[in-house]
């Protein structure tokens, strides 16, 4: 969503925004922490993505790279991607058993709104890393897969 000088509310097109999500990874202008591109250059739809998280020093994390699955439904923007962890994490916002993201434990995913995008649930996952509650929970051993 995006305001005309005149202040009229445009709603900026799926494709559009994703298309500018993609551009801004490949430019490497984001955070250097986390990383996301297409699973397929030929996916014109933009709906499935890879995505990658280097862990927070400091915690349990530190050290690790952790891979995911973005999916970006036809609902996107309205609604957030969904996500999935394909190396084995232990976080309290991740289903133990398919490693999927659960959309009402995350912070980003919670309080979506059609601005955000990609970078910001990768980010806010990666914050959850540092959490009280997430920081020094043991992790299972590097290489595990969901």
């Amino acid at each position: 969503m995006q305001r005309t000088p005149a202040g009229e509310v445009v709603i900026v097109p799926r494709n559009f925004k994703l298309l500018a999500e993609l551009e801004a990874s490949e430019k490497g202008t984001g955070e250097m922490a986390i990383s996301f591109g297409l699973v397929d250059a030929g996916d014109t739809f933009l709906t499935n993505w890879n995505g990658g998280i280097l862990g927070p020093p400091g915690t349990h994390h530190d050290g690790r790279f952790y891979e995911l699955r973005i999916h970006c439904t036809e609902k996107y923007p309205a609604f957030p991607p969904e996500i999935r962890f394909i190396s084995r994490v232990n976080m309290n916002c991740v289903d133990q058993k398919t490693g999927v993201v659960i959309p009402s434990k995350l912070p980003a995913t919670r309080n979506w709104n059609r601005n955000m995008g990609i970078e910001d649930v990768l980010l806010s996952l990666r914050s959850e890393m540092c959490s009280d509650t997430n920081r020094r929970l043991r992790q299972p051993a590097e290489g595990l897969t969901f």
